[in-house]
């Protein structure tokens, strides 16, 4: 923290390290210290912006840095790991992005890493913090909604092929998967939080648009501990992107969502125009909300504004690895069924 208190930060990784560099600008409570990228160009185009930021393509240099306090991980998903611990073991607190990484085992390294050293570790799960997220997250937990019978989740989005042509997406070593760990994972994150613990999946999956190594689709039944069911797919063959749809219906009401915006809010004997007032509010997305009221902080905002707060506070973050690895445990367990043809207990 330098003398005016603000956090030092750095961003490893400037393809979606981008979003947090918007991020960091956005709070008045840290700079940007640093960036590094393999990529000149990328780096340059950051000094534009920031001719006071220092900019290194080497990882291990930016690390010798004693200003910064944090950084974002943002490189492939099968790097999360190595390169958080290294940060780890260097003093800095660490903002991973999703996946926390593409194995539970690599998880456990960065969990056991953060445990020893005392810092603070985050993972990027944003879509909890949707604004629609809240009154749903709310109307489950207080029982509004009543019991929890069935969830139906899709994620149905559209990727080219030159989107797999960086040598990293849609392989098993650096992407860990295709549309579901990738694509998916946040809404894999999603469906946990809302419903809990799944026990068992049985699941498909193939290629069928693209010219890759792992799937481009997923289709799952999951069971729960509440004995609930819920369906699941994810896929990036559906032109031209469809949508992030997460549905959940209790014996009490049924609500719907399509990414940040709330569709369906309907509950036995609520007042009559309730739901007409909660669609008004949350139907629209984040964007008119934030535009009312610009101090709400909505995706990687709100969490890299969450770990500098953790770090001058000393709080923990909103999402832990501890948090974020029931994801990828999920996500194995899919990919294990689709391997072996049987359903997997979790």
């Amino acid at each position: 923290m330098d003398a005016n208190g603000k956090v030092g930060y750095a961003v490893v990784g400037l393809g979606i390290g981008m979003a947090h560099v918007a991020a960091v600008d956005s709070d008045d409570n840290a700079r940007l210290v640093a960036v590094c990228d393999l990529k000149q160009e990328k780096l340059d185009e950051v000094a534009k912006s920031h001719p006071d930021t220092l900019t290194y393509t080497s990882f291990d240099e930016m690390l010798k840095n004693p200003d910064i306090d944090i950084i974002s991980i943002c490189l492939p998903s099968g790097m999360h790991a190595e390169y958080s611990i290294k940060a780890m073991e260097a003093g800095k607190n660490v903002l991973i992005e999703k996946p926390v990484d593409i194995t539970s085992a690599a998880a456990e390294k960065i969990i056991e890493t953060q445990k020893r050293t005392h810092l603070k570790a985050g993972v990027i799960h944003q879509n909890r913090f949707n604004l629609n997220m809240r009154p749903i997250k709310e109307a489950i937990d207080s029982g509004k909604l009543g019991k929890i019978y069935l969830g139906t989740f899709e994620v149905k989005w559209y990727r080219a092929q030159s989107y797999y042509d960086n040598g990293w997406h849609g392989t098993w070593s650096l992407d860990g998967g295709g549309s579901l760990i990738n694509q998916a994972v946040h809404t894999v994150d999603i469906m946990q939080w809302l419903m809990g613990k799944p026990v068992s999946v049985f699941s498909k999956y193939g290629i069928f648009g693209h010219n890759i190594e792992t799937e481009d689709m997923t289709a799952s039944i999951f069971t729960f501990e509440s004995g609930a069911t819920a369906t699941f797919v994810s896929t990036t063959c559906a032109y031209p992107g469809i949508c992030t749809s997460v549905k959940i219906y209790g014996t009490n009401g049924s609500v719907e969502a399509d990414s940040d915006k709330l569709s369906r809010w309907s509950f036995m004997d609520a007042p009559e125009d309730e739901e007409k007032n909660m669609l008004r509010k949350y139907g629209r997305g984040n964007g008119p909300l934030c535009a009312k009221d610009p101090s709400l902080r909505v995706g990687h905002s709100y969490q890299v504004s969450d770990i500098i707060e953790c770090v001058r506070t000393g709080r923990e973050p909103v999402i832990k690895p501890e948090d974020a690895i029931c994801a990828v445990r999920i996500i194995e367990a899919v990919y294990r069924s689709a391997k072996t043809g049987e359903v997997v207990y979790l």
